[in-house]
C-alpha cells in the first residue's frame, strides 16, 4: 500500500513508518513544514521515501494520512485528487483541544469523507467531533536501545519550547524539583531555561535538540523521569522513558492517568506528593529500580510497536476496502 503522509510529529511518524507499507513523505527545496522529508535525527526504514509535490500527481496513492487541516487542500492540489472522495483519507489528531475546553469543535467535525483517528482516548473524549466517524489508536514506540541504570542522582525532563509553553508544560513547577536534585532538561528550544526560572545552571542543565538515540542514552542514567505537563495529549518521551525502565513522577492529568501505573513511581495532582515521591526515588535506588520495572512492563504491554502497527494495519485496510 502506498501511503502519503507529511512529516509532522517525529516520534509518532517514526513508529508509523516502521510498518509494512510504502510511505510517501513530501519534500520541498526549503524543507519547510509542508516538505520536511525524511527525518534526520530519527532512524527511519528505507520504505519511507521522499517525494516531490510535482511527482505526486503521477503516483499511485492508496490512502492519505492528514494531520493538519490545511493538508486537505494541499493534498488535493498536489495529487489532483480529493482526499476522502477520490482517495481514502484518515485524519490523525495528535493534540488536546485548545480554547473553550471541553466545547472545542474539531476542525474535521461533521464530515462524512474521512475517519478521525485520535492518539488517545482523552483526546477523543474532549474534542467535539460532531458527526464525524472517530476511533482511537493508542501510541506505540520503537523500543530504545538502552536500559535504565539510574546511576546519577539527577532528574530528567523532556520538553519542547518550555519557555513559550510555560504552564502548559509545567515549566513553572520545575524549580520545586530542582531544590531536590539537579535537573537535566532535553528538547527543542530549551537553552537558557535556568535563567528564565531564576535557577543557577548547576541546578538545571539544558540539552538542546539532542539526537534521539543520544538523548535516550543520557536519560537512562538519570534516577527518574519528570512528566509535569498540565495539558497535553501524551508525550512519547514519557513512554520511551518507561520502556527503558525509568521510574516516573507524573502529574495525573490527561492521558497520563491511563499510561502510568501509580506503582511506576508516582502519579498525583498534588505537587507536594510528587516532590516527596521524587525525594524517595533519589534516596532509595532500589525503590527506583522496582518502580522502573513496573513502568517498563506497563509501557511494553500497552505501547508496544507490534500492537501499534497491527492496529494501524487493520484500520488502513478497512478504509481502503470500504472505498472500493
Amino acid at each position: 500500500m502506498n501511503i502519503l503522509l507529511w512529516h509532522v510529529h517525529g516520534s509518532w511518524t517514526t513508529s508509523f513508518v516502521h510498518g509494512k507499507h510504502r510511505y510517501l513523505v513530501p519534500v520541498t527545496p526549503d524543507r519547510g513544514p509542508y516538505g520536511l522529508g525524511r527525518a534526520r535525527t530519527y532512524p527511519w526504514p528505507d520504505s519511507a521515501v521522499e517525494i516531490t509535490p510535482e511527482d505526486l500527481r503521477d503516483t499511485d496513492v492508496d490512502l492519505v494520512i492528514l494531520q493538519r487541516p490545511e493538508e486537505l487542500d494541499l493534498a488535493a492540489e498536489w495529487l489532483g485528487r480529493r482526499p476522502g472522495r477520490d482517495v481514502p483519507a484518515i485524519y490523525v489528531e495528535h493534540n488536546t483541544p485548545k480554547g473553550d475546553v471541553p466545547n472545542t469543535r474539531h476542525p474535521m467535525a461533521d464530515r462524512d469523507d474521512l475517519l478521525l483517528t485520535h492518539v488517545t482516548a482523552f483526546n477523543e473524549l474532549f474534542w467535539d467531533n460532531g458527526g464525524t466517524r472517530t476511533t482511537v489508536v493508542d501510541h506505540g514506540v520503537v523500543p530504545p536501545n538502552v536500559e535504565w541504570t539510574g546511576e546519577l542522582d539527577r532528574l530528567a525532563v523532556v520538553i519542547n519550547e518550555p519557555v513559550r509553553r510555560w504552564r502548559v508544560t509545567g515549566t513553572d513547577l520545575l524549580a520545586r524539583f530542582a531544590a531536590l536534585a539537579p535537573l537535566d532538561v532535553y528538547g527543542m528550544k530549551v537553552d537558557g531555561l535556568a535563567a528564565h526560572l531564576g535557577l543557577p545552571e548547576d541546578r538545571l542543565t539544558s540539552h538542546d535538540d539532542v539526537p534521539q538515540h543520544d538523548m535516550h542514552a543520557e536519560l537512562a542514567k538519570r534516577r527518574a523521569y519528570l512528566h509535569l505537563c498540565r495539558w497535553t495529549s501524551l508525550g512519547l518521551s514519557l513512554i520511551e522513558a518507561m520502556t527503558m525502565g525509568m521510574p516516573v513522577v507524573a502529574l495525573a492529568t490527561t492521558e497520563a492517568v491511563e499510561a502510568v501505573p501509580p506503582a511506576a513511581g508516582a502519579l498525583s495532582t498534588r505537587i507536594d506528593t510528587l516532590v516527596d515521591a521524587a525525594r524517595g526515588l533519589l534516596d532509595e535506588p532500589e525503590s527506583a529500580r522496582r518502580a522502573g520495572a513496573v513502568a517498563r512492563a506497563a509501557a511494553r504491554d500497552r505501547y508496544g510497536l507490534e500492537r501499534f502497527l497491527a492496529d494501524w494495519d487493520r484500520l488502513l485496510e478497512e478504509e481502503v476496502c470500504a472505498s472500493r
